[in-house]
């Protein structure tokens, strides 16, 4: 049997990223970030496009250099087609397309935040094989998501709960600009919060219904709290940065693991993992690697490479539909909003 040879190509957001996988083991993750979004505080589309457009080309050009692969030997390009920013995505998109046809080989359309749960099957080598079996539930938590995953198979998933409002990503973000702290808040807050009290403040918790999730009463409540002790010491912020954080932090946190917690135990699930942009905070895994202990879970947390936008998420996914035959034709449209097919 010849090789299975898969490029990915991710492009929703702010990252452009292509990676390579061979017979399912990752060959290369190439990413190019932009540092351009920090002074705006949060991402700006039109530039978040063009500097795709920039960095697209040599992206692919090193992926494909550092696996020691010629394009020739591509079996398919798989790509992210949504959910993301329109801009961004378009450049992505139309990459692939332009790239496969030229090669004349099949084009695989990927669901980004399919990616992210089956970051957790991406092998590093042969004996790579710690990865979650079939049915298993991933908390999906990133800027632009919070989501309880039913996994039943690589191409069958069923959102349990998610957001109604934001995002717990968004909500750290923006909790995170407001104390003045800079974007993005996520690893500020994290190294923060390691230095500080998580029971010094206290925020409101949401009472949602099912599984669903609400950031923002905890986003008002947080801001509340913060305009009532300024007012009292303007420098409050700068005297109590470590407490907020680790306050703020542990807050989230428990909000998110209360719900996993329950679609746990209602479905009678012990495997559980976590992916997305969140599940690189520290506090997050190490509630994980707790609730591993007291509940008996088998837990999978995905390498830091792993967790932030990354093409190798797109390729895994593209060789899992490659091996169903499962491609896109040349006129399938980039999509922006989406949750799972």
């Amino acid at each position: 049997m010849s090789d299975i040879i898969i490029l990915g190509i991710e492009s929703s957001c702010d990252d452009t990223s292509a990676a390579v996988i061979k017979n399912g083991i990752l060959l290369s993750n190439v990413t190019a970030s932009q540092a351009v979004h920090e002074a705006y505080g949060g991402v700006v589309p039109e530039l978040a496009s063009r500097a795709h457009q920039q960095n697209v080309v040599p992206v692919v050009d090193q992926a494909l250099k550092r696996a020691g692969v010629k394009k020739e030997e591509l079996t398919a390009v798989a790509f992210t087609r949504g959910p993301g920013l329109m801009g961004s995505l378009l450049v992505g998109v139309s990459f692939a397309k332009g790239f496969a046809r030229s090669l004349g080989i099949p084009m695989i359309d990927v669901n980004h935040l399919q990616g992210h749960i089956l970051a957790h099957f991406i092998k590093e080598d042969e004996n790579d094989n710690d990865k979650p079996t079939y049915p298993f539930l991933c908390l999906l938590v990133s800027g632009g998501n919070s989501q309880i995953v039913l996994v039943k198979a690589y191409n069958d998933m069923e959102v349990l709960g998610q957001t109604i409002d934001d995002a717990a990503g968004e909500a750290i973000d923006k909790c995170s600009k407001v104390m003045g702290l800079g974007y993005p808040g996520g690893p500020i807050i994290d190294k923060l919060a390691r230095q500080g009290n998580p029971q010094a403040y206290q925020f409101a918790k949401p009472q949602i219904q099912g599984y669903d999730y609400s950031f923002s009463g905890l986003k008002t409540s947080f801001l509340y709290s913060l305009r009532d002790w300024l007012k009292d010491d303007p420098d409050f912020i700068e005297h109590h940065k470590e407490d907020l954080a680790a306050s703020l932090e542990f807050t989230i946190v428990d909000i998110l693991m209360k719900k996993l917690r329950k679609a746990a135990k209602d479905y009678k699930i012990k495997q559980v993992a976590v992916a997305g942009g969140v599940s690189a905070n520290n506090g997050l895994r190490n509630a994980f690697r707790e609730h591993a202990q007291r509940y008996g879970w088998k837990i999978f947390i995905p390498k830091f490479s792993y967790t932030t936008d990354n093409a190798a998420m797109i390729a895994i996914t593209g060789y899992y539909k490659y091996m169903d035959k499962d491609f896109c034709g040349i006129e399938m449209p980039a999509y922006s909003r989406v949750s799972f097919k």
